[in-house]
């Protein structure tokens, strides 16, 4: 496999970056860099060093760094998940408040650890914290519950005060969406999988609408549904399949759609095949509504799609 860190790659241009990935060989993992410059956004980071677990130590090369940002790919702990020597050499400082570096998640236990640690780095007040913290919960539980990744999931975070806004990546090695929505619908391809997954009461567990207790079909909607109401963007990556949330028109954005295709977005199945699923999603802290409220907004769409679904499922013909 190869992959190529450019320039810049942010949620708003990460297409070209996600067409250049090479899929091929994946034996080996070949990492070429932009000589000058390096400006990336958290989901590229989780989405290497996912996929440097799944390759032999010894098989993985990434050329010698010469951008002035290369400290940052130090700091961030990519190439010690990669299992490489960098030959960059730094003194650490402490993160609080900037970011949270590449964090490897694998069970319950250490989602906990890991949300708890998290959230006091960011220096959020109360009302921020809220919603990140659910975000990142709810991703990483969906990659220890369905992606059956040995690796768990690995997981990223930047704050960037310029813009008063956070980065979120995550990424995981595992069987990807299109295999876990299959246990219970028929998704013909990945953007068909992910799109049932965007869907309220969606879930691979069960045909049921509405889902299980345990399983509800909830938080995929959830997130995109946060980021949609705040003009974010939310951007997902499976198999062949790219869906991407762009920011919301004002008028619009607190029109919840049940399907995610109804939202302004940019979508594709042609993508170079990724093993496994990564998500990112940008968040501006200063427009967000209160959490609360917003969770209040998002479960009655949520309910109502639900509703309506079992209403057509179950519709009996009236023959006359």
């Amino acid at each position: 496999m190869r992959i190529h860190l450019p320039n810049s790659a942010w949620l708003g241009n990460i297409d070209p970056f996600l067409r250049r990935f090479d899929p091929r060989d994946q034996k080996s993992l070949r990492i070429t860099a932009n000589k000058k410059w390096i400006s990336v956004h958290p989901m590229i980071l989780a989405m290497i060093a996912s996929l440097g677990q799944v390759v032999p130590r010894g098989n993985i090369a990434c050329e010698p760094l010469e951008a002035r940002s290369k400290h940052y790919f130090e700091r961030m702990r990519l190439f010690k998940f990669l299992g490489i020597d960098s030959g960059i050499e730094m003194t650490e400082h402490e993160p609080a408040g900037r970011f949270v570096p590449l964090t490897q998640i694998k069970n319950s236990s250490s989602l906990t650890s890991f949300i708890t640690e998290m959230i006091p780095l960011l220096h959020l007040t109360p009302a921020h914290a809220e919603p990140i913290r659910y975000i990142v919960s709810e991703l990483v539980r969906n990659v220890i519950e369905h992606a059956e990744s040995m690796h768990g999931a690995f997981v990223a975070a930047q704050y960037y005060a310029k813009s008063n806004s956070i980065r979120i990546g995550i990424s995981d090695s595992g069987i990807g969406i299109r295999r876990t929505i299959n246990r219970s619908y028929n998704a013909p391809d990945d953007l068909s999988a992910i799109r049932l997954a965007l869907m309220p009461g969606v879930t691979g567990t069960t045909r049921r609408e509405g889902g299980t207790e345990q399983n509800a079909g909830a938080g995929l909607f959830f997130i995109k549904s946060i980021a949609a109401v705040n003009s974010d963007f939310f951007a997902i990556y499976s198999g062949t399949g790219f869906y991407k949330l762009l920011k919301q028109r004002a008028r619009r954005r607190h029109v919840l759609h049940a399907d995610p295709f109804d939202d302004r977005h940019s979508a594709g199945n042609d993508f170079p095949s990724w093993p496994g699923t990564a998500v990112g999603i940008d968040m501006k802290l200063d427009e967000n509504e209160t959490f609360s409220a917003l969770l209040d907004h998002v479960r009655e769409t949520y309910a109502r799609a639900v509703r309506e679904r079992r209403r057509t499922r179950f519709k009996k013909p009236i023959f006359v």
